[in-house]
């Protein structure tokens, strides 16, 4: 059962008043990025509407190794180089789990 585990990755990164809209474009390239990342089963950007500086992240992984190495994919450190300026204090840490099992995950 231990290779079929996914590591899965689960936050909020809250963007300077404002500034939303610009991060969650960001975010989005780094989606665009992570279709060639090797081991990544998902990476979704969302928002809330009531919240729009508030820029939510999920991802799957085939393992934590291959979510790491996914920072070194090809444009990935200039994304966050823009992306730091526009949070409002430092990113929070999300929260991070081992999937035993669902829907989709074949």
């Amino acid at each position: 059962m231990e290779n079929n585990l996914k590591y899965a990755l689960h936050g909020k990164l809250q963007a300077q008043e404002g500034k939303g809209q610009e991060l969650v474009q960001i975010l989005l390239e780094a989606a665009n990025l992570m279709k060639t990342a090797e081991g990544c089963r998902l990476y979704v950007v969302g928002l809330q509407a009531e919240q729009p500086d508030d820029v939510w992240i999920t991802e799957i992984w085939d393992s934590e190794a291959a979510h790491d190495a996914s920072l070194h994919v090809a444009g990935v450190r200039e994304l966050i180089g823009r992306a730091i300026p526009l949070l409002k204090g430092s990113p929070e840490k999300g929260q991070s789990w081992q999937i035993l099992g669902g829907a989709g995950l074949d």
